[in-house]
């Protein structure tokens, strides 16, 4: 498992009976997790003590309760990065920190490329990716069907200090845009694809992992440059295996060509104590020719 332990303006307090307390900066909120299935650690006072707490409906969704005063929206830092935070009424609040260890490894494999770097990010949501990569140099294409998310990136591209940087911003469903440029004839030196376990693009389209996985990969495979870098899927649908990116890989990209995947979990630790929490999956291809003793 690769556990983010980078963070200062991020922790996980406290887990235990189907939620998780993280302060995010200088405010402190309450979510569901459902793979808490053990029970509160530590004190009362700890989970209690919060900003706001999300509750779940039976209806589905949910909505914040307010403890405490909040603002609308902040800003936290991940080294020289930085993401507007809002919690959102599908709990989530514009970041996800255990992606961090992506970011790192993103920024590691573009600066020691040596040379100008094409990234296509796919349901590409806040930015994350986006920004590690431009941080190091690269030009980026970041593409999602939520505009709202798009413009959320633009927002934090500002944040961050990156309004000039090479970022192309496309609302669109995915897949369509992938053999759009196809078509055209365009090729990406690195691909990072974050796809939903289920989600509709901007004129209805519908998406199930289970049934468009292969097919975005494949795709994916026939837009990479002559002299690709990496390639990045990341999975948040329970119970998805990491091998199961990592054989479409070997199947679509490793055969094509070569390198080396690897595939695995993404945590989070808790402070002051030795519990990780699994945070979604990820499988990563890389080019042999960036990679030493391969």
């Amino acid at each position: 498992m690769l556990v983010a332990r980078a963070w200062k303006d991020y922790e996980i307090l406290d887990t235990g009976d189907g939620e998780k307390v993280e302060r995010w900066g200088s405010f402190i909120l309450r979510r569901p997790d459902p793979q808490i299935i053990w029970p509160w650690q530590k004190e009362r006072e700890i989970r209690e003590n919060v900003h706001a707490v999300y509750h779940r409906s039976s209806r589905g969704g949910g909505k914040w309760e307010i403890l405490k005063k909040i603002p609308e929206s902040w800003t936290i830092e991940y080294k020289e990065l930085k993401f507007k935070v809002s919690p959102t009424g599908f709990k989530h609040t514009g970041v996800f920190p255990e992606q961090a260890v992506n970011w790192d490894w993103m920024i590691e494999k573009i600066k020691k490329s040596g040379r100008e770097i094409r990234v296509l990010n796919l349901f590409g949501y806040t930015g994350g990716a986006t920004l590690a990569c431009v941080s190091a140099g690269a030009s980026v294409c970041h593409v999602d069907a939520s505009k709202g998310v798009v413009t959320w990136c633009h927002e934090n591209a500002e944040l961050s200090g990156f309004a000039d940087r090479p970022i192309r911003y496309i609302v669109d469903d995915c897949l369509k845009f992938v053999e759009r440029e196809i078509r055209r004839g365009k090729t990406y030196d690195a691909i990072i694809t974050d796809p939903p376990s289920y989600g509709r693009g901007p004129k209805g389209e519908i998406w199930k992992i289970e049934d468009e996985m292969y097919r975005l990969l494949s795709d994916c495979a026939c837009l990479l440059s002559e002299d690709p870098l990496f390639v990045l899927v990341n999975s948040y649908t329970t119970g998805f295996s990491p091998y199961v990116p990592a054989n479409i890989m070997e199947i679509t990209i490793r055969k094509k060509a070569g390198g080396r995947i690897t595939a695995g979990e993404l945590g989070l630790p808790v402070k002051d104590s030795d519990v990780v929490l699994p945070c979604g999956v990820y499988a990563r291809w890389e080019s042999g020719k960036y990679i030493d003793n391969i």
